[in-house]
């Protein structure tokens, strides 16, 4: 396959799967699981791109699209948790229309604006420009908007207008800040074919006028933080995804958070070379601190399970921002790796969690009570997907928030090291607490929830996606061989320094 090709292919694959599901709608069984299809299709191009891009990039459409490591390494990330998601989408839809809460206008809805949403983040990790990255992520804006109020009950699209609002203004700040980057390198004499590639944008990073860019960089954190959940804008995160589809919250918590994050990634490497490193450190660090503390605090007293992991995805991208501001070559690595391993659990605490409300009829944690007896199988899953969350061993989460804290202790950034330890055990607590009571607790049925109880069986499909990404998860904390180069590539793109 041609360079060229393995460029679109990653953006068209869930494209044709959209239009599959427009035309033909879940009558056929082909088109149920087209959308599955193209995610595979999307991770074996991710591999392939991966090979390739080790040691020279590659770009397509004049130049519009470009993959190096960290883009190859990012659409791994993609197609590892959109895989499950969309295989054990067919199943949860089947659920939902035998309980009436789908219609199939509703399915074929469904089928269309998720395969979209899984292009535009292909879309955003493969532009070359800013502004491409910047429609890309607005674009699962749109799309997502869509998918949260999927039900259409009232909770559901009070959940879709916030998000849709919050978002919004971090996406217009994040514009903004593109605007004032763009001014900056038109006033360096930037070209104007590169005034917003952030690869030129990096290479003439030294010519940018410092304040311009302090003011664009920190608009830009801002603006797609509040994409990535990050505190002070992440009130929109907890709403969504207790009302979306469990499938769409895979996706959203597992997946786009990190998306958007990258975005942040690309702009850091350009506010390094143009600011130095300190800037950037303390601005990601305060986030950082914040929105584990808001995290923490959140969790003590949280009562429903799908907001619970909401949470949780605050509380990881914290950790995720701190080993950004850390910045050594191990953060970085711990940084990418983490992206990945929190991506396979949460999917499969979403997707676990999807199931238990099928099952219980209840997304409270005090509905939800005894699992472990009443449907084992999903207890099992759920509750190894919230022990590797935590960061137990052996899973990669345990190996890559321990490279992060050794590296931030190297770095001289033990203090922030040290309140994000105790913040996380707090989490730890609360999170542990919780679902004791939903695993081990005694089952007390409420009204509606006995007809429902142990009636819900986890199809075969779901089963061995669930399975496989916890599998892989697992792995990761064992060895990370397979990516061991391709993490050391992408590090040293982001621009880790000793």
């Amino acid at each position: 396959m041609t360079t060229t090709a393995l460029l679109i292919a990653p953006v068209g694959l869930p494209l044709l799967a959209a239009a599959s599901h427009a035309v033909f709608g879940w009558r056929r069984t082909t088109t149920a699981w087209s959308g599955a299809a193209a995610a595979a299709g999307l991770l074996a191009c991710a591999v392939a791109l991966a090979v390739g891009t080790v040691d020279q990039p590659r770009t397509a459409l004049g130049g519009l699209l470009r993959a190096d490591a960290l883009s190859a390494y990012m659409l791994i990330v993609i197609g590892a948790v959109a895989l499950p998601a969309l295989l054990a989408s067919p199943g949860h839809l089947a659920a939902e229309r035998a309980a009436g809460h789908a219609t199939a206008a509703d399915a074929r809805r469904y089928g269309v604006l998720t395969q979209t949403f899984v292009a535009a983040m292909a879309l955003a990790v493969l532009a070359a420009n800013l502004g491409v990255l910047w429609v890309a992520v607005e674009a699962t804006t749109i799309c997502t908007a869509f998918l949260v109020g999927h039900r259409r009950t009232r909770h559901a699209t009070e959940a879709a207008w916030k998000y849709v609002v919050i978002c919004s203004a971090g996406i217009a700040l994040a514009f903004l800040g593109i605007v004032l980057l763009n001014f900056a390198a038109r006033h360096a004499h930037v070209p104007s074919s590169g005034a917003l590639d952030w690869a030129e944008l990096a290479r003439h990073a030294a010519a940018l006028d410092a304040d311009v860019t302090r003011v664009a960089v920190a608009l830009l954190v801002l603006g797609f933080g509040t994409k990535a959940g990050l505190a002070p804008l992440h009130a929109w995160l907890p709403d969504a995804h207790s009302q979306a589809p469990a499938p769409v919250s895979a996706l959203m918590s597992g997946v786009l958070l990190s998306v958007a994050f990258y975005a942040v990634l690309r702009v850091k490497v350009i506010a390094d070379a143009a600011l130095g490193v300190a800037f950037t450190r303390t601005l990601l660090a305060a986030v950082a601190l914040v929105s584990l503390a808001v995290a923490a605090a959140l969790l003590l007293r949280q009562r429903d399970y799908k907001r619970m992991l909401a949470y949780s995805s605050i509380e990881h991208m914290g950790l995720i921002a701190l080993g950004a501001a850390i910045g050594t070559p191990l953060a970085a690595s711990a940084v990418l790796l983490h992206i990945l391993g929190h991506g396979l659990a949460k999917s499969v605490a979403f997707l676990a969690s999807g199931h238990i409300q099928q099952a219980t009829g209840s997304t409270r944690v005090d509905g939800a009570r005894g699992l472990i007896a009443r449907v084992p199988l999903t207890a099992g899953l759920f509750g190894a997907s919230l022990a590797a969350l935590l960061g137990f061993p052996p899973f990669g989460l345990f190996a890559s928030e321990l490279g992060m804290f050794r590296a931030g202790f190297t770095a001289g950034m033990g203090w922030a090291v040290t309140a994000a330890l105790l913040l996380m055990l707090v989490v730890v607590a609360a999170v542990a607490a919780h679902a004791g009571r939903m695993l081990l607790g005694a089952h007390r049925p409420g009204p509606g929830a006995a007809a429902l109880a142990g009636g819900v069986r986890l199809s075969r499909s779901a089963a061995l996606a669930l399975t496989a990404a916890l599998v892989a998860c697992t792995a990761l904390g064992v060895t990370a061989w397979p990516l061991h180069t391709l993490l050391d590539t992408a590090a040293a793109i982001i621009g880790a320094h000793p």
